[in-house]
């Protein structure tokens, strides 16, 4: 039995912080794990970036709300959707992806809860599990499921290495240099032939 695990940010929607850096016009936060490996590093800076700025869960959610999946994620999604199981598994957060699900069709979705304040104010986080992809990816094989992975960033390539085949999708040029063993593609027909062929 097969389950794909598929990244969010940068495979299926834009990725929320660049928007965010772009319309609260802050630079610095259009960092993300395409750059920074180190995801409890990365965004603890991002906490204490949105500290300094005096910003909020409000002022990110009223970002999210404009933001749509990548043209073609969602008949992507569904088509898959209706050849195999699918999970998404995020480091993203529930108080940020429920609306970008909702216009996914409400696909499974793995990931990771905000600390707020009464004040709207983001005080810190709280990741479901240590290594959460990878983690995931290894108890999902320990139940039977054979995995088929793709993602983008670094925080994705444990879950791509440990499947049975694993994809990076629009990934950027330093990663796919460094694993030039992993398939990369750029648009989802040719990603979604490369799923297919593993089902």
């Amino acid at each position: 039995m097969n389950i794909v695990c598929l990244d969010m940010e940068g495979v299926l929607v834009p990725e929320i912080w660049i928007a965010f850096s772009e319309a609260s016009g802050i630079p610095e936060l259009r960092r993300t794990t395409r750059d920074e490996p180190d995801y409890n590093k990365l965004m603890n800076w991002r906490i204490q970036i949105l500290k300094d700025h005096g910003l909020g869960l409000k002022q990110i959610q009223e970002t999210i709300a404009t933001i749509d999946p990548l043209p073609g994620a969602k008949e992507f999604l569904d088509e898959l959707r209706s050849l195999t199981q699918v999970l998404i598994l995020s480091d993203t957060f529930e108080q940020f992806a429920m609306p970008l699900m909702k216009k996914l069709g409400y696909p499974t979705l793995f990931c990771n809860t905000l600390e707020v304040a009464e004040s709207g104010e983001i005080t810190g986080f709280k990741m479901r599990v240590e290594h959460s992809k990878l983690t995931t990816v290894k108890a999902l094989q320990s139940i039977g499921y054979e995995t088929i992975a793709c993602g983008d960033s670094f925080n994705d390539l444990d879950m791509i290495l440990a499947s049975k085949a694993g994809f990076l999708f629009r990934s950027t040029d330093a990663i796919k240099a460094a694993y030039p063993d992993i398939p990369a593609f750029e648009e989802f027909v040719d990603l979604s032939n490369a799923i297919k062929a593993q089902l």
